[in-house]
């Protein structure tokens, strides 16, 4: 949900070029919000370039170096959606690195709102997942999963988008 919600925010934004830098194929978060963000582009009727989907290790380093290549694509993306706030904030210092504002030439957003997000300049867009709620139902599946012995049960909780200064139409819209 979360991903769709910052996709659909992007789109509406008028960004059509958006990459999304996802992690390991073996994390579920991963994969979920890559489902999202496909979701959302195909309901907008938008063409996934293949060459803007991305895959790294969650890690700013990651950020920074796949920012990079992105940002120096003969047609780079106008918005680039990292699935977690560490590797948005590798793709802010990429852009920085490159003589780019944000969110003037390239629009950020990441995942997570963990701390870096409101303290990297400009701070970051991005959807924040609900933590204590996420341990809670964590342990409430272990504890069912122990004393019932259910498999494969999950819960989905919900997630708001925080719309901060990283992201804006894209350039010369």
């Amino acid at each position: 949900e979360g991903a769709t919600d910052m996709t659909n925010y992007l789109l509406s934004l008028g960004h059509r070029r958006i990459a999304i830098l996802l992690g390991p194929e073996f994390l579920q978060s991963s994969c979920d919000r890559e489902s999202g963000f496909r979701a959302a582009m195909h309901a907008a009727d938008v063409a996934v370039d293949e060459s803007l989907v991305t895959r790294g290790d969650m890690r700013f380093e990651t950020g920074l170096v796949l920012g990079r290549q992105l940002l120096r694509m003969k047609q780079p993306p106008t918005a680039i959606f990292a699935i977690n706030d560490e590797m948005a904030a590798g793709v802010v210092q990429a852009a920085f690195r490159l003589g780019l504002k944000i969110p003037d030439d390239v629009s950020v957003c990441g995942f997570d709102d963990s701390s870096i997000a409101a303290k990297i300049s400009p701070p970051l867009t991005t959807v924040v997942s609900p933590a204590h709620e996420v341990g809670s139902a964590a342990v409430e599946l272990l504890v069912d999963r122990i004393e019932r012995d259910t498999q494969g049960a999950s819960k989905e909780l919900a997630t708001k988008l925080v719309v901060r200064e990283s992201a804006g139409p894209p350039h010369g819209a």
